[in-house]
């Protein structure tokens, strides 16, 4: 399962005892995957996690958790395939950052879903014929 920035966000950022409905059922989820092996991390989606956390003990926190995790490897076929997908979304009018993009790709490429809050990645299915995670509900 290729999980999303806005997954690891909630995971990382956020101080579990804090969390309730929906956003605690999310955590749950993506605690049950990572304790099974399933959470999947590219180099894009570390990169994004880790902009924006303007305190260094932040930053450090947060690098040293993702730490845990190994990235997929990306290749060409990866970069090219995100720039089918990006093709794809403009070609129907829907608009998709060069990272999303390659979210997509990379899950695409390995047959894995995506899970994600995200709700541009629901338009990016009405293209792309990637797999999304149902987000539990909460």
């Amino acid at each position: 399962m290729l999980v999303d920035t806005t997954v690891w966000s909630l995971a990382f950022r956020r101080r579990t005892g804090d969390l309730a409905g929906r956003d605690r059922a999310i955590f749950d989820e993506w605690a049950w995957l990572v304790r099974s092996g399933q959470a999947e991390l590219i180099g894009p989606i570390r990169q994004e996690l880790l902009s924006g956390l303007r305190r260094e003990p932040d930053f450090d926190r947060v690098r040293r958790e993702l730490g845990k995790f190994l990235d997929i490897p990306l290749t060409r076929e990866d970069f090219e395939e995100a720039a089918r997908c990006t093709n794809r979304c403009i070609a129907r009018g829907v608009a998709v950052s060069s990272v999303d993009a390659l979210i997509c790709a990379a899950a695409l490429r390995r047959g894995i879903p995506i899970y994600t809050l995200d709700e541009d990645f629901k338009r990016y299915a009405g293209v792309l014929p990637i797999r999304l995670h149902r987000t539990p509900a909460g």
